[in-house]
């Protein structure tokens, strides 16, 4: 969203001048493209995980500054609201034991910042969504003291003029409003970066969209809301409607959210920063000095920042990103489908997994997307957060006879999507004992179909069961969630329910 968002207001010039920089940057980037001036495949990827801040009794804390100010790394950063924190990790290889490095490095890291949150009576937790959050604590008054957000915030209330509403009908309904953005604090995720040529981009993300639902059902780790419990994977329909500026007239006449899916597969990176800009307002019309067309005449690389940042405020589970890095620019898909967590060796399982099925389903010669109806992998995403791990897909048959049906995911998952996968990680030249530990944890998943949702449904009924009224049973079931969460082991192998006195 930019290095440096100072708040304030915009009048009606800001807007017209940013839409003519905007298109500027359209133009530019088409030269780009056109002209072949990207970078050379590097098999870079990237990691960004958001985290929760909750003390030892399972409730939300609102400290991430004094967390931060004690972390004292450029590797923690702040996020939307007081409880939330975000730790990237620098890019790295595609190759060798990659996994396991990032592992390593995220243990430490994750160790490192626990500790420090424990000084203010806070620690990490690693989740979808924090199930002990209450309306309460996802108001503007908990929203970090960031300028960008208090600007982003003002801007979408603005546009939006009335309330936001939240209706989410799942194993329980959920219906609440709110005056600002704040609910989209709820919602942490894991990104995952990949560097890919402009020749390739399309291939990726729309492999990228046809196995969103697959990474849902089996990372599926958001089930609670307010003390509802909702979808398998609650962020997807929180996030839309937290951020959905249209009121209801607007939404009636077809006007694109700006949390979507898609509606087609695409044929070039150039297309979907097309639509965003022809599609989204501008939130924030801050203007660049940089005159791209002149950069780009004179032999230099633009950084398109009008392009960048509108790109921000558009939230595809798929996101095109444009950077420049060492005076080169590149392209990137950001897969954000992911929610954060269980623990740390499952979010490298699940970044195995999407990375080796990418690449195996963007090398296809007749790709999955050419024999899958964008309408059906949009459908299969929404089911897939419904019911995670328990998600039944629309996919291709297998054989020349075309045409789509209907199987369980885990069934696809270890008949035809893990062998892809594997495939896939070999291209990148992984270690074979990384592909084979981090997907032998995907394969377990499906052959015990548990993970981190399914983990907190069924031990938070346990507590029920035991007596515990609606918010006790979700407060223990953060606490377990959190120690299990430290102790390391992947989700599958959790214990359900509470230790025996």
């Amino acid at each position: 969203m930019g290095e440096k968002i100072v708040a304030g207001g915009f009048a009606p010039s800001d807007r017209q001048a940013y839409r003519e920089k905007l298109t500027q940057c359209l133009t530019v980037l088409e030269r780009l493209l056109s002209e072949r001036r990207f970078d050379r495949p590097r098999n870079l990827m990237g990691l960004e995980i958001e985290l929760n801040l909750a003390g030892s009794d399972g409730m939300p804390r609102m400290r991430n500054a004094e967390v931060l100010q004690r972390i004292a790394s450029r590797d923690f950063q702040t996020e939307l609201g007081m409880f939330n924190l975000e730790v990237n990790i620098l890019p790295h290889r595609l190759s060798g034991r990659v996994f396991d490095q990032l592992a390593e490095e995220l243990r430490t890291g994750l160790a490192y910042a626990h500790r420090k949150a424990a000084e203010v009576d806070a620690g990490i937790v690693m989740i979808g969504i924090l199930p002990t959050l209450g309306r309460d604590d996802v108001v503007s008054a908990n929203l970090s003291d960031v300028d960008r957000y208090t600007l982003l915030n003002d801007q979408m209330a603005a546009a939006r003029g009335e309330e936001f509403t939240l209706d989410i009908e799942g194993v329980e309904r959920l219906v609440s409003t709110s005056a600002s953005i704040a609910p989209e604090s709820a919602c942490t995720s894991v990104q995952l970066h990949l560097q890919v040529t402009p020749d390739r981009f399309a291939d990726v993300w729309n492999a990228a969209q046809a196995v969103a639902s697959v990474q849902i059902a089996l990372g599926a780790n958001s089930p609670f809301l307010f003390g509802k419990e909702l979808w398998r994977e609650s962020r997807p329909p929180l996030f839309q409607q937290a951020t959905d500026v249209r009121p209801p007239e607007l939404r009636n006449q077809g006007v694109r959210p700006r949390t979507w899916f898609g509606e087609r597969w695409i044929d070039s990176a150039y297309e979907l920063f097309e639509e965003n800009v022809r599609y989204y307002p501008p939130l924030l019309p801050i203007c660049d000095e940089e005159d791209p067309l002149r950069v780009l005449d004179e032999g230099g690389v633009p950084a398109l920042a009008e392009l960048v940042l509108h790109n921000g405020t558009v939230y595809r589970w798929n996101r095109p990103v444009y950077e420049v890095a060492g005076g080169v620019p590149h392209l990137r898909v950001e897969n954000r489908v992911l929610p954060a967590g269980p623990s740390v060796v499952d979010v490298i399982a699940n970044a195995a997994f999407y990375y080796g099925l990418v690449r195996a389903l963007a090398d296809e010669s007749r790709p999955v997307w050419s024999k899958l109806p964008f309408e059906a992998a949009a459908e299969n995403f929404d089911t897939a957060c419904r019911h995670g791990i328990e998600a039944e897909l629309l996919w291709p048959r297998p054989g020349r006879s075309g045409g789509v049906a209907k199987v369980s995911a885990v069934k696809l998952v270890k008949d035809e999507l893990l062998p892809l996968a594997a495939a896939g990680l070999d291209a990148w030249n992984i270690e074979p004992s990384d592909r084979d530990h981090y997907l032998g944890i995907i394969e377990e998943r499906c052959r015990l179909r548990v993970n981190g949702a399914s983990w907190q449904v069924d031990t938070y009924h346990r507590a029920l069961e035991a007596g515990l009224a609606r918010e006790g049973a979700l407060a223990a079931t953060t606490r377990r969630y959190g120690e299990l969460m430290q102790a390391g082991e992947p989700v599958h192998t959790w214990p359900v329910g509470f230790p025996a006195p």
